[in-house]
C-alpha cells in the first residue's frame, strides 16, 4: 500500500517506522512544510521520498494527517477534494468536533476516518520517532458510521499493525473526555513548570532540590507549544470546564491546609489514591485484535505482510 504521511514528527514518524516494519506500507511518501524535518525523515529512512502535497495526494492509497489540529481542520476539505475515489484519508488529531464539522457535508466524507491514537511523548520532530510508540495503547475512532466499510477496513489494518486497541466515540464525547485525561494534565504540567521557573528567579538553588517526582510531574511541560496551543483553543469549552473543577479541588486543598486539618488532607489524598486501581487496569490491557466493524459485527484482524 502506498502511504502518504503529512507531518513527519513524533507521531507521523513513529507510524511510518512500524507501518514499514510490518509490511503494511510498501511505499512511504512524506509531506512536511519544514524542509529540515523532511530531510531528517529521509536521512532516518522514515519515508522513501518527500513530495509536494498535490503529487503526494494524487497517487496515495492512504493519507495520514499528523499535523496540528488548527492546520488539519483547514487542510482536510482540500485533501478530500484532491484524492481518488478509493483513497482513504485518516487524521490523528487530539480534538475531533471541529475537524469532523469541517467536512460534514463533503461528498467524499465516507473516505475519511476520524481517529485519535492516545500515544506520545514530550519530544517532537523526526528524531523523536521510534518503533513501538503505539504498542498496547488505545485509539479512538469518531463517527465511524460516516466512514465507508473500505475506509474502516484500512484504518483497522493500520491500528492492528501498530498493535493498538480501538474504541468508538462521537466527537463531542471524545473532546469532553480528553479534556480531563489529556489536555488538563498538559496545562497542569505547563503551569507547574512556569510556577517553579518564577520562583527560581529569586531562589537560585531550587532546581538542586528537584527530584524524580518533580521531573515526572513537569515532563509534559517539555511538549511542543506549537502543537498544544491549537489543541487547547479548539477544545476551549471542555478544557475550561475541566480547569474550573481542578481549581475548585486546589482551593479546597489549600483551605484544609491553612486550617492544618491533617485528617481532611489525608482523606483527600486517600480518595485520590483510587486512581491507582484504574491506571493499573489500563496499563495491564493488551491489544484486542477482534475489532468491531462499522456494522457492529466482529472483524478479525491479523498482522500480515500483505498489501491491500
Amino acid at each position: 500500500m502506498k502511504v502518504t504521511i503529512v507531518g513527519l514528527g513524533l507521531i507521523g514518524g513513529s507510524m511510518a517506522i512500524d507501518l514499514r516494519k510490518t509490511g503494511f506500507a510498501t511505499e512511504l511518501i512524506g509531506v512536511d512544510l519544514n524542509p529540515h524535518n523532511g530531510q531528517r525523515a529521509l536521512e532516518r529512512g522514515l519515508v522513501d521520498r518527500i513530495e509536494p502535497e498535490d503529487v503526494a495526494f494524487a497517487s496515495a492509497d492512504l493519507i495520514i494527517l499528523t499535523i496540528p489540529v488548527n492546520a488539519l481542520a483547514a487542510l482536510l476539505p482540500s485533501v478530500l477534494d484532491s484524492v481518488k475515489t478509493n483513497t482513504v484519508v485518516m487524521d490523528v488529531g487530539s480534538t475531533k468536533a471541529k475537524i469532523c464539522k469541517s467536512i460534514t457535508d463533503h461528498r467524499k466524507r465516507s473516505q475519511f476516518v476520524a481517529a485519535h491514537p492516545i500515544a506520545g511523548t514530550e519530544n517532537s520532530g523526526p528524531d523523536a520517532a521510534f518503533s513501538g510508540l503505539f504498542t498496547g495503547k488505545t485509539t479512538i475512532i469518531c463517527e465511524r458510521e460516516r466512514s465507508s466499510d473500505h475506509a474502516l477496513d484500512v484504518a483497522y489494518k493500520v491500528f492492528a499493525a501498530l498493535e493498538m486497541n480501538v474504541i468508538y466515540m462521537q466527537p463531542e464525547e471524545h473532546d469532553k473526555h480528553v479534556a480531563y485525561v489529556s489536555h488538563l494534565s498538559h496545562v497542569s504540567s505547563f503551569l507547574l513548570g512556569q510556577t517553579v521557573l518564577d520562583i527560581e528567579k529569586d531562589e537560585k538553588n531550587i532546581f538542586a532540590l528537584a527530584g524524580s517526582g518533580f521531573a515526572s510531574t513537569v515532563r509534559l511541560a517539555k511538549s511542543s507549544p506549537g502543537m498544544w496551543a491549537p489543541i487547547f483553543e479548539q477544545n476551549m469549552e471542555y478544557l475550561s470546564q475541566a480547569l474550573q473543577e481542578y481549581i475548585i479541588h486546589l482551593q479546597r486543598f489549600q483551605y484544609h491546609l491553612m486550617k492544618r486539618d491533617t485528617k481532611e488532607l489525608n482523606r483527600i489524598m486517600t480518595e485520590a489514591n483510587h486512581i491507582r486501581r484504574i491506571l493499573d487496569g489500563v496499563e495491564g490491557k493488551t491489544p484486542d485484535k477482534n475489532l468491531a466493524n462499522a456494522n457492529g459485527t466482529t472483524l478479525k484482524i491479523t498482522q500480515t505482510s500483505n498489501t491491500i
